[in-house]
């Protein structure tokens, strides 16, 4: 490969004595002349490297073919209709239906209209109590900045201004007259300049102007927090408001909306504890808290007297993380049990009303309604199962099936097995490998290995268009529930945390080391995945155990570890990182697993696809640019290290279906044709693609 030559300058920052240098510093301004016209030199090399593929362009059919079905949402009610999205097949973005009754379904939005290039997408959808108004917001190329617009629900009309620069926000109503939403000071130029350390939320009078809205919370230094959010109990008496100063825990604030001359009132004022109100009788709330619960619980509290030390226990804490919804006069507590959805149905006095018996081994969603709902609509999906959904009985617990998906996929012909393998502290690590059933063992096997490890996210069975093609090839996706995630709760998400950060990168390192002692793969066969936090897992672990694997694929990847605090809302993640200026350990810690700074000279690293999106304002694309510039200067092996820069794009949410399934044809083409082959192991699927 001959790359693209990026500058370097002379760019020297000093942490606690130690010089660290910096050359690709000026790729940070993703906006400058410069940047712009290296994005199209390393794009040019990429395209002309997978356009010599020689399948290439049947996988992207195959894809095409199997995305090519039609795509249904779980209905939900709003005043007189019921609403549900739906997808034709390749729709760019999903159309919004309601219908009244028995009577035919309309469009009610279609965000493909939005925009020609389908790049403006629907970004969050929220109705007044009475379904008469609704506020929807738009995102433009992916960014997380969104605007507002107001519609008559009935007639479809914009009642006023678009509102604008809203961020990290949903939308709540306050009866008819005025909604909640939160943002920060949007800078002027740059997204580096960005300061995201006070987020406030603001309160607008519908018909007025966005200028005169009031600040409810954040005006003062004493409220100053990075992430704050407004909503209101479904009887809208009161409003709640969580304020974090990280991804992790939150405040917990009160207002009786009722009284005229009620305050803010703090519930819990601690950020390292996660904790909301669910539900409200009168003034009894319901709150789901892991105070003191590590796998939360919830409890109950009078609202007029509602700190911890007042709280019962209302359905206690297991040994399982839970999570909790709503509806219909009863609760639904979802369960994690290693990995795998288990959900149980109360009633308000706490009394167990029954198990609810899931269509099988997977993820459920849903179980969520209006207290007056008689019945509502739960999903459920696993890694080879594509999504389908149920109507439920609120009363009788029985449910049918309301969809299901006509899609060129045979479900029975894969199955999913979920092992424990061991971490090399001794800790077992859980794993779901899905596969084409009778699959040799014959260390030959393409595999992708992902993960994500971080901000107590869990990974929990999902299906996967793109994975199904990944299958379809012979390929096996095996899922590793890393810690720092948070299938296990509070304890499993803080053991893979700050100085704690490389246990998760060992538990993907046992991972790809069991694949291959069991016989699924080689590591000439092996490639690993991961996104955002999961391109630093992914990152980190090229740069520690370039033997391991032959391919590796970081996605908006955080692979900048010394300056990632300083971008947009990096500063936000320090509860899982810690930063490079807290004191010298961090920064050395930090500094000895960055990806960015552990690009070695003379090292042959595995093939590499960076993928990034070049209007990405959650991790900047700057990350991925400086990687993939240090690879591609320090790599000595043959093997190639590309970008893949999506033009017109941010960290993922909203992107056009056309340009997802573009970028998954360029991933797995790279993907199999860097494991050695030169045809595709299943060619007669993908000749019927073309047919």
């Amino acid at each position: 490969m001959i790359y693209p030559i990026t500058k370097k300058v002379d760019v020297i920052d000093t942490y606690f004595g130690t010089e660290v240098k910096d050359p690709y510093r000026w790729l940070e301004d993703d906006r400058s002349a410069e940047t712009e016209a290296w994005v199209k030199e390393q794009n040019k090399a990429t395209f002309g490297y997978l356009d010599k593929i020689p399948f290439r362009d049947a996988l992207k059919k195959r894809l095409e073919k199997l995305w090519n079905y039609e795509k249904l949402g779980s209905p939900f009610k709003e005043g007189n209709y019921t609403y549900f999205y739906k997808n034709n097949g390749l729709q760019n973005q999903y159309v919004i239906y309601r219908q009244k009754g028995d009577e035919d379904a309309e469009v009610f939005l279609n965000p493909n209209n939005f925009s020609k290039d389908g790049t403006t997408s629907l970004a969050g959808l929220s109705f007044t109590k009475d379904g008469s108004l609704a506020t929807y917001l738009i995102s433009e190329g992916g960014s997380d900045w969104r605007k507002a617009i107001v519609i008559n629900t009935e007639t479809k009309e914009v009642v006023e201004d678009t509102l604008v620069d809203i961020k990290f926000s949903g939308i709540s109503w306050n009866g008819n007259e005025g909604f909640y939403y939160s943002s920060y000071d949007k800078p002027q130029g740059s997204e580096l300049s960005a300061k995201t350390d006070q987020h406030k939320v603001y309160y607008h009078k519908l018909g007025t102007s966005q200028k005169k809205d009031q600040i409810i919370f954040g005006a003062t230094t004493e409220e100053k927090h990075r992430y704050v959010g407004a909503y209101l109990t479904e009887d809208q008496r009161y409003l709640l408001i969580s304020a974090a100063v990280s991804t992790t825990g939150n405040k917990l604030f009160i207002k009786d909306l009722k009284d005229p001359n009620g305050k803010l009132n703090s519930i819990i004022n601690d950020t390292t504890t996660d904790s909301y109100v669910i539900e409200n009788v009168g003034t009894k709330l319901y709150i789901v808290t892991n105070l003191n619960a590590p796998n939360k619980k919830i409890v109950t509290v009078d609202a007029n007297n509602p700190s911890p030390e007042n709280w019962v226990d209302f359905i206690p804490e297991t040994d399982h993380v839970l999570s909790a919804n709503k509806g219909g006069g009863y609760f639904f507590t979802e369960y994690m049990v290693d990995a795998i959805s288990k959900v149980l149905q109360y009633d308000y006095d706490g009394n167990l009303i029954r198990k609810v018996n899931l269509p099988g081994v997977g993820s459920a969603g849903g179980f969520a309604g209006k207290q007056t709902d008689k019945e509502f609509y739960f999903s459920f999906t696993n890694y080879s199962t594509p999504g389908s959904s149920y109507k439920f009985n609120v009363e009788t617990g029985e449910y049918e099936q309301y969809w299901k998906p006509e899609i060129d996929f045979k479900p029975d012909d894969y199955e999913s097995h979920q092992v424990f393998y061991t971490s090399k502290d001794g800790t077992k690590v859980p794993m779901i490998i899905t596969h084409k059933k009778g699959i040799e063992r014959n260390r030959k096997n393409p595999t992708i290995l992902y993960g994500y490890g971080g901000f107590n996210i869990s990974l929990t069975p999902s299906f996967s268009i793109a994975n199904a093609v990944w299958m379809e090839q012979g390929g096996i996706y095996a899922v590793a529930n890393l810690r720092g995630g948070g299938e296990y709760g509070q304890e499993w998400h803080t053991a893979g945390i700050k100085t704690k950060k490389q246990n998760v990168f060992n538990d993907f390192i046992a991972a790809a080391e069991y694949l291959i002692a069991e016989n699924f793969t080689a590591s000439d066969f092996l490639a690993i995945r991961g996104g955002s936090n999961g391109g630093l897992l992914v990152g980190a672990t090229m740069t520690q155990r370039p033997d391991l694997m032959k391919v590796v694929l970081p996605a908006v990847g955080v692979l900048d570890m010394l300056r990632y605090h300083t971008f947009t809302a990096g500063a936000g993640w320090a509860y899982d990182y810690g930063t490079a200026e807290d004191n010298k350990e961090m920064f050395e810690y930090l500094k000895g697993y960055s990806p960015l700074h552990n690009v070695k000279a003379g090292t042959s690293y595995p093939a590499t696809l960076v993928t990034t999106g070049d209007h990405d304002d959650r991790v900047v694309p700057a990350h991925s640019f400086k990687f993939a510039a240090e690879l591609q200067d320090k790599q000595s092996g043959s093997n190639p290290t590309l970008i893949r820069i999506e033009t017109n794009a941010g960290h993922g949410a909203g992107t056009p279906v056309s340009k997802t399934i573009a970028q998954y044809a360029d991933i797995f083409a790279f993907t199999l044709y860097n494991l050695g082959f030169k045809e595709l192991p299943n060619k007669m699927i993908l000749n019927n693609a073309t047919e």
